[in-house]
């Protein structure tokens, strides 16, 4: 069975020095297949926008592809928003990295919020996953960690790390590569 990636970079999208776009790279040198869309507005994105491309990017994986999901920031969010209404396994993996507060009041991101209730529905969107979150993420605070406990997911916390983004030193990460090719997360598994 062939296997696939989809990356959802966030706000802002995510360029060049991003991890995710570093991620894109490695992978595409190994040859794996990977998807990484370019999603409209993504200064300022509108939910509706986002959920469309999305749909259409999902529409051209194969069924028999194992799909693993690699969501960063707001792409966490996009993710919620479409697990939730599609009501069916839609990956084989999913990882959801530095997921911003569910009561994010950013004016850019207004669209995608609030949250859907019902986040224990995202778990089942794939046959296994992680949430992977960090200590002093300026857009989630340890107390706003709390709801995605709901989401039926095993977390990992990762201390002093920011957002895990450009601005907080993630440019290349190799623990997201080998936890994307081999299903381990050495950071993790220190714990």
């Amino acid at each position: 069975m062939s296997r696939s990636y989809l990356i959802l970079y966030g706000l802002g999208g995510s360029g060049p020095e991003h991890w995710q776009s570093w991620l894109y790279e490695e992978l595409i040198a190994r040859g794996e297949k990977v998807y990484y869309p370019d999603f409209p507005n993504y200064d300022h994105p509108i939910k509706e926008e986002w959920l469309r491309r999305l749909a259409e990017v999902l529409e051209t994986v194969p069924e028999e592809e194992e799909l693993t999901v690699v969501a960063h920031s707001l792409g966490c969010i996009l993710w919620i928003h479409y697990a939730i209404a599609a009501k069916v396994k839609l990956a084989n993996r999913l990882i959801l990295v530095c997921p911003p507060s569910i009561h994010t009041r950013l004016e850019e991101v207004a669209s995608f919020f609030p949250v859907p209730d019902s986040l224990d529905m995202v778990g089942k969107s794939a046959n296994t996953g992680v949430v992977v979150l960090s200590t002093d993420d300026p857009y989630c605070r340890m107390e706003d960690h709390i709801p995605y406990q709901r989401l039926h997911l095993p977390s990992v916390l990762l201390p002093g790390v920011g957002h895990l983004n450009v601005a907080s030193g993630y440019g290349p990460w190799p623990d997201m590569l080998e936890l994307c090719l081999n299903g381990h997360f050495p950071l993790w598994e220190q714990g």
